[in-house]
């Protein structure tokens, strides 16, 4: 069938363009951590929300759409984390909507309060494909009307080891490799397992500026690694700028004001530098964090992470 010709030679062209992109990409991973790490819930030391929202490939049909949500707290006197973080994700006639729990559990390891945390999440995807959003030529085909929809349990792991100016992170959110049983066999190839490994560093250049290298490592089996690296220049502990590199695929730039130490909001543009870069203007990916601090709360430094 013509449609189903048309979507196999889609995702193969697809999955080759993005470098094999499955779970939905994100820029602003240093913001972002407990969709990618369960480890991270409480490791910033108080109840902390964040919202970000990425337009991505804009004026390329059908392109990506993605809202994330996340919030953790620590307990026990930071020995124990607890979280959730949830995302919408579309494209083309996909849409994925997740949400997960997350637990983690820490423990203090030397004086200069570096943490080690283990963590684990447990939760689903709510998978729907809408195949009468297509634009096909021949409106008799019998997948033209069909919509299929799957939900699919699934969990998660990771280790963080950090400080107040460092952090390395290992993970896998999903770790079941889970086979809609609905779809076709193309389909099925889109529940592969997942692995990032990050980390970050804080240097102090003078009492006004600070240095912040960070990267992000990505691996799917069967594909190449690939990896984002960001530069980013923090000024007076409130403004942070920066650049990032996706590797064969994109340039970005990144803009963050923090309020208070309180209220963070940013924005970031990624601009293509492959072969896509002729047929969109580039993604969009805006971000805001709120940490719950008690009013009557000490001055505490600042959390880079």
């Amino acid at each position: 069938m013509k449609l189903k010709i048309s979507l196999i030679l889609f995702f193969a062209v697809f999955a080759k363009q993005v470098n094999a992109q499955q779970d939905e990409q994100m820029s602003m991973y240093l913001y972002n951590k407990l969709y990618l790490n369960p480890a991270y819930a409480g490791s910033r030391d108080v109840l902390s929300a964040v919202a970000v929202a990425r337009f991505q490939w804009v004026d390329f049909k059908g392109a990506p759409k993605t809202q994330w949500f996340s919030i953790h707290a620590p307990l026990l006197q930071k020995s124990l984390g607890v979280g959730a973080h949830m995302v919408n994700d579309q494209i083309g006639s996909r849409n994925r909507t997740s949400v997960f729990g997350d637990i983690s559990g820490s423990i203090n390891l030397n004086k200069k309060k570096h943490r080690l945390a283990a963590g684990i999440s447990l939760g689903a995807d709510f998978l729907g494909y809408d195949f009468s959003s297509l634009n096909v030529n021949d409106q008799e085909d019998a997948i033209y009307t069909t919509r299929l929809n799957e939900t699919k349990f699934n969990m998660g792991a990771g280790l963080y080891y950090y400080s107040e100016k460092f952090y390395v992170s290992a993970s896998s959110p999903r770790l079941l490799e889970a086979k809609p049983t609905n779809f076709d066999t193309i389909l099925s190839k889109l529940n592969s397992r997942h692995y990032f490994l990050s980390g970050g560093y804080v240097f102090t250049l003078n009492s006004m500026l600070k240095l912040q290298p960070a990267a992000l490592v990505k691996y799917t089996p069967n594909t190449p690694i690939t990896a984002d690296v960001n530069l980013s220049l923090l000024i007076h502990d409130f403004l942070v700028t920066g650049i990032s590199y996706r590797f064969h695929e994109a340039m970005a730039i990144n803009l963050i004001y923090n309020i208070k130490n309180t209220v963070s909001i940013g924005y970031m543009y990624d601009f293509p530098i492959n072969g896509l870069r002729t047929y969109q203007t580039g993604s969009h990916e805006i971000f805001l964090r709120y940490d719950f601090k008690p009013k009557k709360a000490v001055f505490t430094s600042p959390r880079y992470f």
